[in-house]
């Protein structure tokens, strides 16, 4: 039996019956009303922006003298990076001139040379038209400098070539257009390019500004929360903001299944979901987020101690086996193992060195696409040997 999230004539039944109570709407309503928390809750000003007090404040700086230089922006995923420049932009050009004004590409979508020569260099030489149909009072709210801002989101996944490409265009087109790279590893962007631009570093949301936020999002959705979820999301996500805001959305839409036409027998979700209380539980996160639960991890971390009888591999393999079928991530028990055994006073510094030498290796055979089961029981293996070193 499908979960009731799923169930559209349960949907349907909730909406009828609820349909005299409720009031009309407009299609902005409706709309705002189906976007993702993500969206919906990302910051119109620069004031909104969380935890990025250095860089907001020279961002205002710049508005207010209405001349921006090509900027670069770097820092973790979630931090805040595109929603601030466009909230920048939306504060310098307003709605009238913003589609004319910026041009936003995902480079990780469309990475190579070709979009460089045909839409960044398009739109940067385009010249500047006086604005028709706007007000004075429009200009006096909105400082509608005379250039165009590109931006490119994911900059750090643009070839080579293209980045190489991009250095004349940015010089050429200076007086009508800026750049703004938005990119997580700035290592990634080329010297030449890097040094075009000024840079600004956004940092991991530290808890308590994370933790404002998410309580915020959370009144303004009527989310009843169980104490320690706000601190469960602010772990899983990792100081990625929009992460936690989107696994909070997961676990609201789950609270609220329960009024789309009930629990029936046998329902998979039935478990998780306390249509009672109406709460969302710490559990609910942890199930969401993919965390694996300690005695999973405990049962892994046992079989791993060596023994008298020299190797452990069967009880490794069979606890390996266990987790593989029942779908938990090799990536997520890898980070959980790692913090398990490596924070662990008790194991000497030099059979630490070992071991994270082991999941370092493993990490890149991961992410290069490795069978998960063999490389968990590789990882568990290599582990158990090293513990078992006198």
């Amino acid at each position: 039996m499908a979960a009731t999230f799923f169930n559209n004539k349960a949907r349907a039944a909730a909406v009828a019956a609820g349909g005299s109570k409720q009031k009309p709407t407009d299609g902005k309503e409706e709309q705002t009303q189906y976007q993702p928390w993500v969206e919906k809750y990302r910051p119109k000003t620069l004031g909104d922006v969380a935890a990025q007090d250095h860089t907001t404040k020279v961002l205002q700086r710049t508005l207010q003298a209405s001349n921006l230089p090509h900027m670069l922006f770097y820092g973790p995923p979630g931090t805040g990076k595109t929603s601030t420049i466009l909230a920048l932009a939306k504060s310098l050009f307003g709605p009238a001139l913003y589609r004319s004004r910026i041009l936003e590409l995902n480079a990780s979508d469309e990475r190579g040379i070709g979009i460089v020569r045909e839409k960044v260099k398009g739109f940067a030489r385009t010249q500047l038209s006086q604005p028709t149909g706007v007000s004075k009072e429009y200009f006096e709210q909105y400082p509608c400098p005379p250039f165009k801002i590109i931006i490119l989101d994911e900059a750090d996944s643009m070839t080579q070539d293209a980045q190489s490409a991009l250095r004349r265009t940015m010089e050429q087109y200076s007086r009508i257009t800026r750049f703004c790279l938005v990119c997580n590893y700035v290592t990634r962007i080329i010297e030449p390019l890097a040094s075009r631009c000024s840079k600004f570093r956004f940092k991991s949301l530290d808890n308590t500004a994370a933790s404002d936020r998410l309580e915020h999002i959370a009144k303004l959705e009527n989310l009843n929360l169980e104490d320690g979820v706000i601190s469960k999301l602010i772990d899983c996500s990792e100081g990625d903001l929009r992460r936690a805001i989107t696994y909070m959305q997961s676990a609201g839409r789950l609270v609220n299944a329960g009024s789309l036409g009930g629990k029936k027998d046998g329902d998979e979700d039935a478990e998780m979901t306390d249509a009672g209380s109406r709460q969302v539980t710490v559990r609910m996160i942890e199930e969401i987020a993919g965390v694996i639960p300690e005695d999973v991890l405990d049962r892994l971390v046992q079989a791993m101690q060596p023994t008298k009888f020299g190797s452990s591999y069967e009880a490794v393999a069979k606890v390996v086996t266990d987790v593989v079928a029942d779908g938990w991530s090799a990536t997520q028990l890898l980070l959980q193992l790692y913090r398990r055994v490596v924070y662990n006073d008790a194991i000497p510094d030099n059979q630490k060195n070992k071991i994270v030498m082991v999941f370092s290796e493993m990490d890149k055979r991961l992410s290069d696409g490795a069978d998960e089961h063999l490389s968990i029981l590789d990882v568990a293996v290599k582990i158990s040997g090293i513990l078992g070193e006198s």
